[in-house]
């Protein structure tokens, strides 16, 4: 039988870049707030897609994982490219490019290209895409905003699967999760 070989100093590098990651998108986000009526902290968004990314590659894409924690730096925080490209390397700016939302657009028409563009992004991006919005629909589950009625919370769940129907493909562990939370409704 082969015997596995083990790289521990790859991994002990990997760990630290995601701890690293961890700080620096804790440190971007400090004062941001889910929108939800708990107004949890929004490091805890993060940290829950790149659990479950982590946990659907087995932790074998550890930049994957760096991605799920900064994805929404640029979007949200004003990061630049740049600064992620330096710190976490290009394959993690890359992917968290891939799934940014342009701001200077309307709310609406953000939505509608996210619906239209999904199905043209890589695998790992749509993998992120999942876990973002598997995560989104657990916080409205969970702590909804206060002035979100059922009708409005059913549109989030249908627009989110919209999002997941142009994603299929890419993970089935990250599409069971979405489909189970989908499947139990906003609650």
């Amino acid at each position: 039988m082969p015997v596995a070989v083990v790289n521990v100093g790859a991994i002990m590098n990997d760990l630290v870049k995601i701890v690293r990651a961890l700080d620096f998108a804790a440190r971007k986000h400090v004062g941001q707030k889910r929108k939800g009526e708990a107004g949890e902290p929004y490091v805890n968004h993060l940290a829950e897609v790149a659990l479950m990314l982590a946990e659907a590659t087995g932790g074998r894409d550890p930049d994957l994982v760096i991605a799920g924690l900064l994805h929404d730096t640029i979007e949200d925080q004003d990061v630049k490219y740049e600064e992620l490209a330096a710190e976490f390397g290009k394959d993690v700016a890359d992917l968290v490019v891939e799934v940014t939302d342009d701001k200077r657009l309307p709310k609406e028409e953000r939505k509608r290209l996210q619906v239209e563009t999904a199905p043209g992004k890589s695998q790992r991006a749509k993998m992120l895409k999942i876990a973002d919005k598997t995560a989104n629909l657990r916080s409205i589950r969970s702590s909804p905003p206060s002035h979100w009625n059922s009708e409005r919370k059913r549109q989030y769940f249908d627009w989110a699967a919209n999002v997941v129907a142009g994603c299929r493909g890419a993970s089935k562990p990250l599409e069971a999760l979405f489909d189970e939370v989908h499947r139990r409704g906003p609650g």
